[in-house]
């Protein structure tokens, strides 16, 4: 096994003397999707960034965040977080042997995110107010005090989360026509953008792809064009109503000829519940986002039947396990008896 920095080392801010601090992420798979295909009308393929080490895309950017941060002499790192980026900051920083601290906004982080971050050891700060408020906190703590910023205002993190899109060419051969992801702190479809323009400049894509963002109805500030004093949406990982990388994601967008949309929780729901239904593919309901997003257009006759899509699907559905048992059905008990099974399981029918 190759650490991801050092598989695309060339492409990556890193010289001999950046210690690597890895656990192995990226190379995650890039799943066709022949039922979405259907639905959409494209050729459909799934990134999906659930099998990284703690579970997200996050770890793609943490791993360069934490071995800068080790090249440079830092003990501690800090950072903000609605779940992904805390679990991935406790990870990486616990492997450097560094001190981690987290502040994650009150009532709104999903307990599989917090349960990982707790048992790294880290020193977890529930903030009374959103997480812009917690990354303002984030943000004078590290100016001010000897203690390392790891969100993705880092410029280290996107480098690192460029990546993913070198893993979407080498797979496909080029870049997809599209390419689908949710919007929250907006260091991902501006971090994807950079990559394939990096692989356009080196020779090792012929085109750049049409960017597709999605942001949560009630969570879209750049759809809105203001700031969301109080983001609401059940995607809790981008529930974000100032997005750090705002112009960058626009000029993603723009310079794309893309879209930056909103969709509904009724929506992201539904593509999340498909997905795994459909598609056997379980993520968290933030990164169905983007599937809903390209579900939306597809009924207004967006794509066509020779391009592809990749829909980049950004963490593991075990990260929100309480939305999905919400979402189940309520289990039955039944006596322990095989005639009684096959008559309410219809066997005697199916046969």
């Amino acid at each position: 096994m190759v650490a991801l920095i050092e598989k695309y080392r060339a492409f990556l801010p890193v010289s001999e003397k950046t210690p690597i601090v890895s656990l192995f992420e990226g190379n995650t798979p890039l799943l066709p999707a022949p039922r979405l295909s259907k639905l959409i009308g494209c050729e459909v393929f799934l990134k999906y960034e659930g099998a990284n080490p703690t579970g997200s895309f996050k770890d793609r950017g943490m791993t360069m965040a934490v071995s800068k941060a080790a090249e440079e002499g830092a003990r501690a790192v800090i950072c903000a977080s609605t779940g992904n980026t805390s679990a991935s900051a406790a990870a990486y920083a616990a492997r450097a042997g560094m001190k981690c601290v987290v502040l994650i906004p009150e009532g709104n982080v999903a307990l599989g995110k917090l349960a990982q971050v707790c048992l790294t050891g880290a020193s977890v700060v529930q903030i009374n107010g959103n997480f812009d408020n917690c990354l303002d906190l984030v943000r004078y703590l590290s100016e001010n005090y000897p203690i390392a910023l790891v969100n993705s205002v880092n410029p280290y993190r996107i480098a690192g989360q460029t990546t993913g899109a070198f893993e979407v060419v080498d797979a496909l051969g080029d870049s997809p026509d599209y390419q689908a992801m949710p919007v929250g702190n907006a260091g991902n479809i501006t971090a994807y953008w950079a990559g394939y323009q990096t692989y356009k400049k080196a020779g090792l894509a012929k085109r750049l792809p049409t960017m597709l963002g999605f942001q949560a109805a009630g969570s879209a500030p750049i759809v809105e064009n203001r700031i969301v004093e109080h983001p609401e949406t059940v995607a809790t990982a981008i529930r974000i109503g100032n997005p750090a990388s705002w112009k960058q994601a626009t000029a993603a967008r723009d310079e794309s000829g893309g879209l930056i949309d909103a969709v509904s929780d009724e929506q992201i729901l539904e593509a999340w519940r498909l997905l795994s239904s459909q598609e056997g593919v379980f993520c968290e309901p933030a990164s169905a986002s983007g599937v809903a997003g390209a579900l939306a257009l597809a009924k207004k006759g967006f794509f066509k039947k020779n391009q592809r899509l990749v829909c980049i699907l950004t963490g593991h559905g075990l990260k929100d396990p309480g939305t999905a048992m919400k979402a189940a059905p309520e289990v039955e008990t039944h006596p322990a008896d095989g005639e009684h099974l096959a008559k309410f399981l219809g066997l005697n029918q199916a046969l």
